[in-house]
C-alpha cells in the first residue's frame, strides 16, 4: 500500500509527525511511505527508515502534483491542512485520504477570549487519527530523530575541554519569533541558575549574537582561556549536528522550539520556557520528561498560536517574569 504523507514545515512539526510515519511502515501490510515536504526539511526525513521516499515542493505546486500523480498513491495523510495541501488532495482524485483536525476555531476561543475547549491531547494523537482509516494503533513509543551518518559530533574534540558527553547542559537559545524567546537578561540568569555545569548554547546563525552576549556576560567570573563553562555553538553546526549535541547533553533547556521535540525525541529531560504560547495548543514534549516554566495568571496568555515580533502589551511579562525555578538533576 503507497501512502502520503504531507507536512511543509517546520522543524518541530515534522519531527512530531515522526510517531504516525512509524505506525504506517510498521502496522501497515505492505506500506510504503512517501513524505511531501519542502526543501529546507528533506534532510530531516532522509535518514529515516520508515520514509520510503521524500518529494519536495521545490518548484510550483503544480509541478509536485505532476509527480505525486505519477506514484498512484493508495491514501493520503495530511498533517498540515492547509491551502496548499487541500490544493494537493483535490488534485489528486480517487485517492482517499484524511487530514488531521487543526482545532482552529478551539485556538482562536483561546487566544481571543481564553476560553478553553482544547480537548487534553498531544498533537501527536490528534496526528494519529488523521491516519485511523488505515488502521494503525499506538505502540507506545515516542518521537523519531535519526541523524545521518556522518553527522555525529565528537563532543571530546569539537567542544573545549571541560565539556563531556552526559555532562553538560545543552540551551536552545532560539526560536522563530520573538515573543517565544527569553530576553538576553533572562538567558543571562538562567546560564547562572546552570552553574557550575558547563553550557552549550544552540541555535542558528541568527543566534550567534545573542550567545556572544551571554558568554561574555560571564567573563571572567566563571569561565577561563582555557576552561570555558560556556561554549556558544549557535551558527557553528548543522541542525544534525546539534541534534546530536542534544543528544549527548545532560538535561535541555528550550523555548518553544524545534530542538525542544528533538530533546523529546532523544528522551532527554527538557526544561520548556513557555511565553506567548501555552502547553495547552498540545505541542508540549512528547513522552519524555519534563517541566514547562510559565508565568501563570497573566491574563494576556496566549496571545496568539504562533507569536509575534514583539508583545502586543509591551511588557512582555510572560517571559521578562520567569522566575527560571529549575528542579536540575543533581550533578
Amino acid at each position: 500500500m503507497k501512502i502520503l504523507v504531507l507536512r511543509f514545515s517546520s522543524i518541530g512539526d515534522i519531527v512530531l509527525t515522526t510517531p504516525v510515519v512509524r505506525q504506517l511502515h510498521q502496522q501497515v501490510p505492505n506500506a510504503q511511505v512517501h513524505f511531501a515536504t519542502k526543501p529546507a526539511y528533506r534532510s530531516l526525513l532522509e535518514a529515516n527508515p520508515y520514509v520510503a521516499k521524500t518529494h519536495v515542493l521545490s518548484g510550483s505546486l503544480g509541478e509536485l502534483v505532476r509527480e505525486l500523480r505519477a506514484e498512484r498513491f493508495d491514501f493520503i495523510v495530511d498533517l498540515h491542512n492547509n491551502l496548499r495541501t487541500r490544493l494537493i488532495r483535490l488534485q489528486l482524485p480517487g485517492v482517499p485520504g484524511r487530514a488531521f483536525d487543526k482545532l482552529n476555531l478551539q485556538k482562536w476561543l483561546l487566544v481571543n477570549f481564553k476560553i478553553n475547549q482544547l480537548p487534553p491531547v498531544h498533537i501527536v494523537d490528534r496526528y494519529r487519527a488523521a491516519a485511523a482509516p488505515l488502521g494503525i494503533q499506538d505502540d507506545g513509543g515516542g518521537l523519531d530523530y535519526f541523524i545521518p551518518s556522518g553527522q555525529e559530533v565528537n563532543v571530546v574534540t569539537a567542544l573545549p575541554a571541560c565539556f563531556r558527553p552526559g555532562e553538560y547542559a545543552a540551551v536552545a537559545i532560539g526560536a522563530q519569533h520573538a515573543t517565544k524567546r527569553l530576553p538576553v537578561e533572562k538567558l543571562i540568569e538562567l546560564v547562572t541558575r546552570l552553574a557550575p555545569r558547563p553550557v552549550v548554547l544552540l541555535g542558528g546563525p541568527e543566534d550567534e549574537s545573542t550567545g556572544h552576549v551571554i558568554e561574555l556576560a560571564f567573563h571572567p567570573l566563571l569561565h577561563s582561556s582555557t576552561h570555558p563553562l560556556i561554549h556558544n555553538a549557535c551558527g557553528r553546526f548543522s541542525l544534525h549536528q546539534s541534534a546530536s549535541l542534544v543528544r549527548q547533553a545532560a538535561f535541555v533547556v528550550s523555548h518553544d522550539t524545534g530542538l525542544m521535540h528533538v530533546a523529546a525525541a532523544f528522551k532527554k529531560q527538557v526544561f520548556s520556557v513557555w511565553g506567548n504560547t501555552v502547553p495547552e495548543f498540545g505541542m508540549y514534549p512528547y513522552r519524555t520528561a519534563f517541566q514547562a516554566l510559565e508565568v501563570p495568571g497573566l491574563p494576556c496568555r496566549p496571545c496568539s498560536k504562533i507569536g509575534f515580533a514583539e508583545c502586543p502589551k509591551g511588557h512582555f511579562r510572560c517571559m521578562r517574569d520567569q522566575d527560571l525555578n529549575l528542579d536540575l538533576p543533581p550533578l
